[in-house]
């Protein structure tokens, strides 16, 4: 196995998937990985599983019976702190968006390549892994203020709620202040994938930070789009 596709020491795994096959497959592949899987079946259950068991990541299928992905991520983001991988057996570019607004971390569509699999779950887990010592941990800007450290940001004191995902781009945009971010660069950063041109990802994601940082979503002041290239974080707005 690759060594740099291992995952770190008991990283739990929940499931929620009820094409029975593809789960017990995709549980298979990941124990011999060296993941720790618990696998749910049933949408109506999904919400009290991922609650409850506080797993280090969900892989959460968009179609379930009982309660649909979108609405079971939609009710947990607020309690639920870890990475959500959405699972779409559509290529529609509005389920993917959707399910980013509810607040779904990276999506990868059906039938699902292993290796793929394996890769961005990486990529997403390897965020909450331990800051280094080196470099600034605290950033301010005026009355907003993000702490990498705590992984937490407050506007005029008050805590923001973003998910593990909008956070991550809300600190790599405010670590390059002043400095115009490319797409590309915002990929390979956060999700250790080049763009293929056609992701919205990371526009819907900038598009939700923004009112949670008082930033006018028609007229942004605190995180600028700029046309063809990328997004600049603006240091004094």
């Amino acid at each position: 196995m690759d060594d740099s596709l291992q995952p770190r020491e008991q990283d739990h795994v929940l499931i929620i998937e009820d094409d029975e096959r593809l789960a017990g497959l995709t549980c298979d592949y990941l124990e011999a990985n060296g993941f720790r899987v618990t696998l749910e079946v049933d949408g109506t259950h999904g919400v009290d599983r991922i609650l409850a068991l506080q797993p280090d990541l969900v892989i959460l299928d968009l179609m379930l019976p009982g309660e649909d992905g979108l609405s079971i991520c939609r009710r947990v983001r607020d309690d639920y702190p870890g990475p959500i991988l959405m699972l779409t057996a559509r290529t529609d570019d509005m389920d993917q968006v959707l399910g980013l607004e509810m607040g779904a971390d990276d999506y990868v569509a059906k039938p699902v390549q292993p290796r793929v699999l394996l890769a961005r779950m990486r990529a997403l887990l390897r965020r909450s892994e331990p800051v280094e010592e080196s470099g600034e941990s605290s950033l301010s800007f005026g009355d907003l203020e993000i702490d990498n450290a705590t992984r937490e940001a407050w506007l005029s004191g008050e805590r923001i709620e973003l998910t593990s995902a909008e956070f991550d781009l809300l600190w790599l945009l405010a670590s390059h202040a002043g400095r115009v971010l490319t797409r590309e660069e915002i990929f390979s950063q956060l999700r250790g994938i080049k763009y293929d041109g056609q992701d919205r990802s990371i526009d819907v994601r900038v598009s939700r930070i923004r009112p949670k940082i008082g930033d006018d979503p028609h007229q942004p002041h605190r995180i600028k789009t700029v046309r063809s290239k990328g997004y600049l974080f603006v240091k004094d707005a």
